[in-house]
């Protein structure tokens, strides 16, 4: 007696294809790989059409940063002060790896640089330069200089060092007067670029950038570079404000906004202080 037959269709495993998994009981084995073959070739055609396919984003190189305090103040006692900026990377710091260069800038203002000339044995103003947009504070820290670590194109693009730094000179011309400025600043401490930068642990560095007290007030910018292959790969800018509090601001916002009367308060000041004088150490 044969075997009875079903009335409804069976659905056998045939491999493991990702195209095709299951193929009708008694179908062809032609068939099937016809049909595999068909799906295949349909989907390269729709890759060589030009079917998008979303590439993985690549991750920045990782650079965190931050300033221990984000105001200065600076009262009648103020001595003088420091830019302490910290951070870590996300490799080990070191020569030929990642290296790190801190650059801060405060606002700009207008020099004039004089020459002194002697006349007839006396020493009088002589030929003058004027420079627009000067740093009133520039200081750079880094892991070693930059001159070591970046092509000079591109040291030269991002000012890391004293004698990069744009000086558009009116008036009198000569190298004389622009390095004349940089001494000067250099002597007060407003420009500074061999800040020492500690690392420890391999990925943490600090540096600190000295402040003198003759420091003008304004918005203090911080840019923190991350340097890797000879390039820069990676920065992240900061910002801190300097600002007078208490009596020495009162006096220069009267000094900016009343002139006049700021200095007959001034001469006053100064006569009254004569007259106590001579009173006090008046003899007999």
């Amino acid at each position: 007696m044969p075997p009875p037959t079903s009335t409804h269709d069976s659905w056998v495993p045939r491999g493991h294809c990702p195209l095709v998994g299951w193929v009708r009981e008694g179908q062809r084995p032609s068939l099937v790989a016809a049909h595999r073959a068909l799906l295949m070739l349909l989907a390269l055609v729709a890759m060589a059409v030009g079917v998008p396919v979303q590439a993985q984003p690549v991750a920045p190189p990782s650079l965190a940063a931050e300033l221990s305090t984000r105001r200065i103040e600076v009262t009648t006692a103020f001595a003088g002060g420091e830019i302490l900026v910290f951070g870590a990377t996300e490799r080990l710091i070191h020569a030929g790896g990642d290296e790190v260069v801190v650059l801060a800038t405060g606002p700009s203002a207008s020099m004039v640089v004089r020459q002194k000339v002697e006349v007839l044995g006396f020493w009088i103003n002589g030929p003058a330069a004027r420079f627009n947009g000067v740093p009133s504070y520039w200081a750079m820290a880094a892991t070693r200089p930059p001159a070591e670590m970046l092509e000079e194109v591109e040291r030269t693009e991002l000012r890391l060092g004293v004698d990069l730094i744009s000086l558009p000179q009116l008036g009198a011309r000569g190298t004389q007067f622009r390095e004349a400025l940089r001494d000067l600043k250099r002597a007060d401490g407003l420009w500074a670029d061999a800040v020492p930068m500690e690392v420890s642990g391999g990925r943490l560095f600090h540096a600190r950038l000295p402040v003198p007290s003759t420091v003008a007030t304004g918005e203090y910018r911080v840019k923190v570079l991350l340097v890797r292959g000879g390039r820069v790969v990676a920065r992240q800018e900061l910002s801190l404000d300097i600002v007078r509090v208490g009596t020495a601001a009162q006096i220069a916002d009267v000094a900016r906004g009343m002139p006049v009367l700021y200095g007959i308060a001034c001469i006053m000041l100064a006569a009254f202080a004569g007259w106590l004088g001579s009173v006090l150490f008046r003899r007999g």
